[in-house]
């Protein structure tokens, strides 16, 4: 744990610690401090990037840069909405109250200019993809603008979530192939699921808080049935991943590559301890390991075509 707040996953020490006072409040709300959400959104586009077919190394090499970059802005930038819309309930919740908007840190002025640049940044990268791609990347701007309402109107804003933060999937693949088919479909499902059962595990930390307050989530509606739910999240997306390989013609290299992010999904599941919020954050940011064994199963596939 860091800092005096009971339970928080901020991390104002270490390299954010010795940024000047006036830069610090912007890293921490770009998220900075916890690289573990860039990964969550870049991994599914390195997916998309290696399932597509007939793309030569180069290609693939300028795309996955490309994403990297992009997702590091874009992460900061649905971070900086979340923020904005959530101030008011984070104040209110241990593990976000220290946020800079929350705690006054920062102003919604100063964080509105921030998104601007942002997203500015996150355009000139998309001018560097097709332009189907350009089309679909526009098109994201709206589930995150809207994510941060789903949990104030469903018990599944979780799955709102997988669709905003999956969407670099379809994206990828997009990006690589320069087409929509089935395997951009099943692809993008297979994230989805991915990410519904990862941040339901992210969700356990805060339930008798967002009891508290109001706020709904699949943690709040699965507490009681949290490893079956789980447990059919990943089975769901790891047979949608199997079946997106197959659509997209990937090489035999990738099916007994898939044992080893299936172990991982399953070695969460049965750790699962809604009781225990420092596990569930430490399961939750397991899913860099998860998302990375995908991506060499699929780079095992694209090297055995």
């Amino acid at each position: 744990m860091s800092g005096s707040l009971p339970h928080t996953d901020i991390r104002a020490e270490g390299w954010v610690g010795r940024l000047p006072p006036a830069i610090r409040p912007y890293a921490l709300l770009a998220r900075l401090d916890r690289p573990i959400g860039t990964w969550l959104l870049f991994l599914p586009g390195v997916w998309g990037i290696l399932l597509a077919n007939g793309v030569d190394a180069h290609a693939r090499i300028r795309l996955i840069v490309l994403f990297g970059v992009g997702s590091l802005v874009m992460r900061a930038a649905g971070c900086v909405v979340n923020d904005m819309w959530d101030r008011d309930i984070d104040r209110r919740v241990a593990r976000t109250a220290g946020r800079p908007l929350a705690s006054g840190a920062l102003r919604m002025r100063q964080a509105a200019l921030f998104l601007l640049i942002l997203l500015a940044i996150g355009l000139a990268i998309l001018l560097c993809l097709n332009p189907l791609s350009r089309l679909l990347g526009a098109s994201s701007l709206l589930l995150v603008a809207l994510y941060p309402l789903a949990k104030r109107v469903t018990w599944w804003p979780q799955l709102v979530m997988g669709f905003t933060f999956g969407f670099g999937a379809p994206l990828g693949y997009t990006a690589a192939a320069g087409r929509i088919d089935a395997a951009w479909g099943v692809l993008y499902a297979a994230t989805i699921l991915w990410q519904l059962g990862f941040d339901t595990i992210y969700g356990f930390q805060d339930m008798e808080e967002d009891a508290r307050i109001g706020v709904k989530s699949t943690s709040r509606l699965w507490a009681g049935q949290a490893r079956g739910f789980v447990g059919a999240c990943y089975a769901l997306s790891l047979a949608a991943l199997l079946a997106a390989g197959g659509l997209g013609g990937i090489g035999p290299g990738f099916w007994p590559a898939m044992l080893l992010p299936a172990a991982a999904m399953a070695w969460q599941v049965a750790r699962l301890d809604v009781a225990d919020p420092g596990r569930c954050l430490a399961l939750f940011r397991f899913n860099r390991e998860t998302g990375l064994a995908v991506a060499l199963a699929l780079l095992a596939g694209l090297l055995g075509r």
